[in-house]
This record gives structure tokens, sequence and C-alpha cells, in this order.
């Protein structure tokens, strides 16, 4: 995983999962987007190319959560 300006990269699904529609993806999407609403935030970029996914939000306090989760 890498995480640069703001930005979280995954490997997180088999490389056959190619692009934000595929069901897999969509529900993650569905998943980070209720976090966001949850944090008061938005999901503000959201890709998947081969099975890696992309994704930001609009909060340094999600961000940081998300890290110290990552952390432990």
């Amino acid at each position: 995983m890498k995480v640069s300006s703001g930005c979280f990269e995954i490997d997180l699904f088999e490389t056959d999962v190619d692009d934000a529609d595929h069901p897999y993806a969509s529900q993650f999407k569905d998943m980070l987007e209720s976090v966001a609403e949850h944090y008061g935030c938005h999901l503000i970029s959201f890709e998947v190319n081969r099975g890696t996914v992309l994704f930001s939000f609009d909060s340094d306090e999600l961000n940081t959560e998300i890290l110290d989760l990552l952390k432990k």
C-alpha cells in the first residue's frame, strides 16, 4: 500500500477487477462513501486499475484514522 498527497493506493482485488463499475469495486466504493458520510466529508477520487484501488478523501482527520489503523 502507498499513500501520497492524501491518496491511498491498495492492491485489493484480482487483476480482472479493472474498473470502478465492477461489482466488487462498486461495493468497496459504497463502503468508502459510507465512511466519508460518517466523518462528514467526501470521497473525492476513486479509481480501479487491474485490481489496484486508488482513493482519497477531503478529510485530514479520516486520512489520519486510516493511517493509524494500518500501522497496527
